[in-house]
């Protein structure tokens, strides 16, 4: 049989934070796409590709862009050091953190990781809104819904972000109250 998911993961490539076990479904019912930090880029035609996929193929019904506290690539991207060929990556997370400055400023360090990871989470989401296969989507009436979860590693807790959007409409009001 074909896989028919209803949902898309887009997730860390963290060996930790292994999609199917987090949400407790079996194989077949999430199809995955995971890169360092749940990055979600309009350059990344991999990224991309997997969107247009699980939209247009498999008419999945919810795209879950989900992070995890702890992750390493938000923290190499903190660090003020050269990691080499992948800080072209890492800066798309450090333009999170210049895009909430204000938000970071100030925190303690633990605690400004862990609110870097929720607004990592909450940015490549709203990326994920703006694709043009997200917006056709939308502008035909699918039924789709984009999500912002973090999960810990230390306990097992799946958070959501408080982050769901529905149509363009949304994407400002929600992105701004999440």
């Amino acid at each position: 049989m074909q896989q028919a998911p209803e949902y898309l993961w887009i997730g860390c490539s963290d060996s930790r934070v292994p999609a199917n076990q987090i949400v407790n479904l079996p194989p077949g019912e999430v199809f995955v796409h995971r890169n360092i930090a749940n990055v979600v880029v309009h350059s990344d035609l991999n990224c991309l590709s997997v969107i247009q996929f699980a939209v247009e193929v498999l008419k999945v019904k919810h795209i879950i862009v989900c992070g995890h506290y702890g992750c390493g690539g938000v923290k190499a991207a903190m660090e003020n050091q050269e990691h080499g060929l992948i800080d072209n990556w890492l800066h798309h997370i450090k333009d999170v953190s210049r895009f909430n400055a204000e938000k970071l400023k100030g925190l303690d360090p633990d605690k400004e990781f862990d609110l870097l990871c929720e607004l990592n989470v909450i940015e490549q989401a709203k990326n994920v809104c703006n694709t043009t296969v997200v917006k056709k989507a939308w502008k035909e009436g699918a039924e789709l819904s984009i999500h912002g979860w973090i999960y810990n590693i230390e306990n097992g807790i799946l958070k959501d972000l408080d982050l769901c959007v529905t149509s363009d409409k949304q994407l400002k009001k929600n992105y701004e109250n999440a």
